[in-house]
């Protein structure tokens, strides 16, 4: 399966998804919305795309402006096509990606900032416990942005404050900004 990317420097090149179920890639209608959102707080920003998957919404954010983009995915195949997908895109001076589980990068790296953290975990298992912690390495200006299923009831997460929820049928999307 192909993704295209929307718009930016690598816009309408296509990525490749895993065939199957392994990874669910967020659509291309609420990847556009969600960057039309966020756009004016890419130019420059150090992101981290936590459950990464295919690696679109970090290279989607590189295409963007963002600085540098760490893919987080412990899958062997969806690591192995993430490689793949940044090595097409020639961004490897501005990607890292690692294989590995997000909550142990969390514990790996819990002094760095980042201003934009993606985190779209699998469906069937939220790890909303690992989702807030991750809202631990946002700048004080970050935002983390998280996929999850319509109509899910999500917790409070200590020290973050939700400023929008946008819904797209089976899918919606939080933001949520540090709490002053």
């Amino acid at each position: 399966m192909n993704l295209r990317l929307i718009s930016g420097r690598y816009g309408k090149r296509t990525i490749q998804a895993p065939d199957g179920d392994l990874t669910h890639p967020m659509s291309e209608r609420v990847r556009s919305s969600l960057f039309n959102i966020i756009n004016s707080r890419l130019p420059d920003a150090e992101v981290v795309d936590a459950f990464a998957g295919t690696g679109s919404l970090g290279l989607e954010a590189l295409s963007r402006g963002a600085k540098s983009a760490i893919f987080l995915e412990r899958d062997r195949v969806a690591n192995k096509i993430l490689h793949q997908n940044i090595d097409s895109l020639g961004v490897g001076d501005m990607a890292t990606a690692v294989k590995i589980g997000v909550s142990t990068w969390i514990d790996q790296n819990k002094d760095k900032r980042f201003d934009i953290i993606f985190a779209d975990p699998p469906y069937n298992d939220m790890q909303l416990t690992t989702v807030a912690r991750l809202g631990e390495l946002l700048n004080n200006a970050g935002m983390l942005i998280l996929s999850h299923p319509a109509r899910t009831e999500l917790p409070e997460f200590e020290g973050l404050v939700m400023v929008d929820n946008r819904n797209y049928g089976e899918a919606e999307v939080a933001f949520m900004k540090v709490r002053r």
